[in-house]
């Protein structure tokens, strides 16, 4: 069976970490402790304040993102008013169209009407001196 080789290498890195600071404190285990902690309070603020810059980002990249939704919005909403504002025009000018048009069929229809009464007229009065003077009228 194959055996980890992690916990082996975890070793090796800890006793290479703390050779490290043996020998740049010069021996000395106290000192190598105190570098230490200081090497791990640095690494922890700047986790700190990367996250800290991170989450910032993620803030001005929110607004950013939250300002370019409202414009495309307001964008959508304005172009929505102007087609609305097409629509309304067009409809009010086919009703005035179709109004003009219908007083135009309206007025050549009585024209039509009254001509054809006209030549009824005629007609009846024709007819009725015609008849009349079968029975001795003018």
């Amino acid at each position: 069976m194959s055996r980890s080789r992690a916990p082996l290498f975890l070793g090796l890195a800890v006793a290479g970490g703390a050779g490290y600071y043996l020998y740049s404190a010069g021996g000395s285990p106290k000192v190598a402790e105190k570098q230490f902690e200081h090497d791990l309070k640095s690494v922890r603020d700047r986790a700190t304040s990367s996250s800290s810059n991170v989450k910032t980002d993620a803030e001005k990249y929110g607004a950013q993102a939250g300002a370019k939704l409202d414009s495309a919005v307001a964008q959508a909403q304005n172009e929505y008013n102007k087609a609305t504002t097409q629509a309304r025009d067009a409809a009010a000018e086919a009703v005035d169209k179709a109004e003009t048009y219908g007083k135009d069929v309206r007025s050549q229809v009585n024209k039509s009407i009254d001509a054809f009464d006209k030549k009824v007229e005629d007609a009846a009065s024709k007819t009725k001196s015609g008849v009349s003077s079968w029975f001795g009228g003018k």
